[in-house]
């Protein structure tokens, strides 16, 4: 066999060796997203507090709310959807900041910690920020 047949050969076994493994790299990434089981959905909890940090961070933003209670401050961390897809909604980086007087809903996690999936706001003026999940006790993307 020629030196130019033996080189054709190896391209061809090499592109299908890559064809055969591409679709396994591309798979990863999606595997590697959470459901949204880790909180129960079928509680709603109101927090009312300040907002101590508003996190503008991919994959996905955090409202870091200190809530007074029981003579004491509980700090909760509460996740939002993408800032992608919140400024589709017309939230921008700007809309909370660090001081802000909130009455916010969410839905628990389900180990008890101080945390929590958005559902939508009130702020201290009166405006309304929400999260567009559906508010129904109706989980969304459980796996």
């Amino acid at each position: 066999m020629s030196l130019g047949k033996k080189l054709a050969r190896r391209r061809a076994g090499l592109g299908m060796a890559l064809a055969l493994t591409l679709p396994l790299g591309l798979a990863g990434p999606a595997q590697a997203h959470h459901s949204f089981a880790m909180f129960d959905q079928k509680k709603i909890v109101t927090l009312v507090g300040t907002v101590a940090e508003f996190q503008w961070t991919n994959p996905h933003a955090f409202i870091e709310i200190d809530v007074p209670g029981s003579g004491k401050v509980v700090h909760w961390s509460i996740e939002l959807n993408s800032p992608n897809n919140l400024k589709r909604q017309g939230w921008s980086r700007a809309s909370l900041k660090t001081g802000d007087k909130i009455s916010l809903r969410m839905n628990p996690l389900r180990d008890g910690k101080p945390g929590g999936l958005f559902l939508d706001l009130k702020k201290a003026d009166g405006k309304l920020l929400d999260s567009g999940l559906p508010k129904d006790g109706k989980p969304v993307n459980v796996f």
